[in-house]
């Protein structure tokens, strides 16, 4: 056993998120033939992510304020603290804060066989994908 090392927060890259949004990881693969990547990600009032999808599915358990959740058929889901939201493997989505407050989530994902295909990401989600509408 041993106590993992820290990891200063990162900002997480405009190309991929609208607004701030930090991440701090958790847990991280050591050995081959582990697939876990668990981090906390804190996004500010109305930060999104841009559209992607996962190899294997995400579990996002919100651990403070509320997130919002869409996919491509424009349904959005809010999640609350203590509730956990689960995408399917390929399902393309987006993440995000409500509008006026932060959100921070944990999320849990499996990497892909090539660690760069565990998210594939799309275009930036617009106002209209954020409001439903």
């Amino acid at each position: 056993m041993n106590i993992e090392p820290a990891v200063p927060t990162a900002k997480n890259p405009p190309a991929q998120f609208a607004g701030d949004v930090w991440l701090d990881p958790i847990a991280a693969p050591h050995e081959s033939d582990q697939t876990m990547v668990v981090a906390t990600v804190r996004f500010a009032p109305e930060a999104r992510t841009a559209w992607h999808s996962h190899a294997h599915g995400q579990y996002i358990r919100v651990t403070q304020g509320v997130g919002r959740f869409g996919t491509r058929d424009g349904k959005i889901v809010e999640v609350h603290p203590g509730q956990t939201l689960y995408t399917p493997p390929g399902e393309e989505h987006w993440h995000a804060a409500a509008p006026g407050c932060y959100m921070e989530h944990i999320a849990m994902l499996q990497q892909a066989e090539d660690p760069a295909a565990t998210t594939t990401w799309a275009e930036h989600i617009t106002d209209a994908d954020y409001n439903g509408r």
